[in-house]
């Protein structure tokens, strides 16, 4: 199931820059005698123009691109629209469909929505990686095929897998970025947000690459509420030597997304994957978990758990009785035959 990206961000520096381009003293001294088109009510159907700010691009330069495509009247009155707006120090590269002879205030605004971004990447929450190279090949910004330009992406230190260190996020990417950079800038966001988080096993059984297993298994298993509870079933699980019995591996193996059912022939599939035939762990994650997932994993709920089972949308249930999992298992079915996760 999908859900959520950030943005590869141009840093407040290039403001700081811009402020040192145009020069404070100048700018106050100008007082209001800058040129600047007035706000106005843009229109559907009114002509846009393409501009494309590359990675690294200072703030001078964006302001300098807007004001030589038509899109403002000077380049100050941008900058002092960027400088009155903390947020403008998240411009994405990439090419942006502006309005022409447009306020400075409008083109910040215009410049920070991400629907005016073209071929804009949204990795969502628990997807898996074919699913992210199908969206990379959409967009035609590429003519590799992904699959291929991932092989020379570079690994974070312990981990053996590309699935599940692509992060879930926004990306767009300036022209002449090649696919493998853009692959690996999503590794590399993946591994910024480790090393945030401290992301070692306060147990010490698990390592790293075993951690984003388990993030990717309870990211397919539940919502962000449940995600806790669930990491401490699959930990129980393994420490009785019990198969997690999980039907997200299943559902992965069998490349089926959104189903909720899964027959009885399914579970009997010969997969290493396939975690009703295995014991432990999958072999690698079964998807790119967020954020939640991944705190899940080295912050597991205390308790005794063995089973869960959502018997409605947004009920799930968590014991260790396997009697109580058996009546609620047909609760489950009851809800499923009418209806409930339609």
């Amino acid at each position: 199931m999908f859900n959520s990206l950030a943005l590869r961000r141009l840093s407040i520096a290039g403001l700081v820059i811009l402020a040192i381009t145009f020069g404070l003293r100048e700018i106050n001294q100008a007082g209001g005698g800058y040129a600047n088109y007035p706000d106005r009510v843009i229109v559907n159907t009114e002509k846009s123009v393409s501009i494309s700010i590359p990675t690294g691009a200072t703030g001078a330069e964006i302001a300098q691109l807007l004001q030589s495509a038509g899109v403002v009247a000077s380049a100050e009155s941008f900058f002092r629209a960027a400088v009155a707006n903390p947020k403008a120090g998240s411009i994405a590269p990439g090419t942006h469909l502006l309005s022409i002879r447009i306020s400075g205030k409008q083109a910040l605004e215009q410049i920070l929505d991400p629907k005016r971004i073209t071929d804009l990447i949204k990795i969502v929450e628990g997807a898996w990686n074919s699913e992210i190279f199908t969206e990379l090949a959409a967009t035609q910004t590429w003519a590799e095929d992904p699959a291929k330009s991932a092989k020379n992406v570079v690994l974070p230190s312990g981990v053996t897998s590309l699935e599940g260190v692509l992060f879930p996020a926004q990306y767009s990417f300036a022209e002449g970025t090649s696919q493998v950079e853009a692959l690996q800038s999503m590794v590399d966001k993946f591994e910024q947000t480790l090393s945030r988080l401290n992301f070692v096993d306060p147990e010490g059984k698990l390592n790293t690459q075993e951690l984003i297993t388990v993030a990717s298994l309870v990211q397919a298993e539940g919502d962000p509420k449940d995600f806790a509870q669930i990491s401490r079933v699959i930990r129980n699980r393994i420490a009785i030597g019990m198969p997690l019995q999980l039907d997200s591996t299943v559902h992965y193996l069998k490349n089926t997304r959104g189903q909720i059912f899964l027959s009885n022939n399914s579970t009997k599939l010969k997969s290493p994957y396939n975690t009703y035939q295995n014991y432990g762990l999958p072999p690698a994650p079964i998807g790119n978990p967020g954020l939640a997932a991944l705190k899940a994993a080295i912050a597991p709920a205390d308790g005794d758990w063995l089973f869960f089972i959502t018997v409605a949308p947004g009920d799930t249930r968590f014991t260790k009785s396997f009697s109580e999992f058996s009546s609620w298992k047909l609760l489950y079915q009851k809800n499923r035959k009418a209806g409930a996760f339609e």
